[in-house]
């Protein structure tokens, strides 16, 4: 029979029958000497490296707006892919704000899209203003 034997407490210690002898017999060992001590944690074989901090991406360049400028009785364009002095210049000759529909390019979506009226009322508002 191979393994651990009884257990007999001496003065102060607890000692075990030690049968896991090779063949000699066993024998009476303290029992601390037969525990298993956790060893020390073994030095890793492969540490990886912090990963180097990513710069952000810039923002993507914007192009300049571009708008179109329709009349909104003959569905005449007047100003189509101008820039926004130019599309001010074209407002100009226009009686009154409602009077046109005012666009500007999604170039995300590719088509034009209508300027709420607050926006063309604020694109409005520029006219009269020369800045040369």
């Amino acid at each position: 029979m191979t393994g651990r034997g009884a257990t007999v407490k001496g003065v102060g210690k607890v000692w075990i029958l030690d049968t896991d002898t090779k063949g000699t017999g066993a024998s009476m060992v303290p029992l601390e000497s037969t525990l298993r001590r956790p060893a020390a944690d073994p030095e890793p074989l492969y540490v990886p490296r912090e990963p180097a901090p990513r710069e952000p991406e810039p923002p993507p360049v914007r192009p300049p707006r571009t708008f179109r400028v329709v009349d909104v009785v003959t569905g005449a364009v007047i100003v189509e892919g101008t820039d926004t002095r130019a599309t001010v210049a074209a407002l100009e000759d226009v009686a009154r704000v409602v009077d046109v529909r005012i666009s500007v390019w999604d170039p995300d979506r590719e088509q034009w899209r209508l300027l709420t009226l607050g926006e063309q009322s604020a694109l409005w508002r520029f006219r009269g203003r020369r800045q040369d």
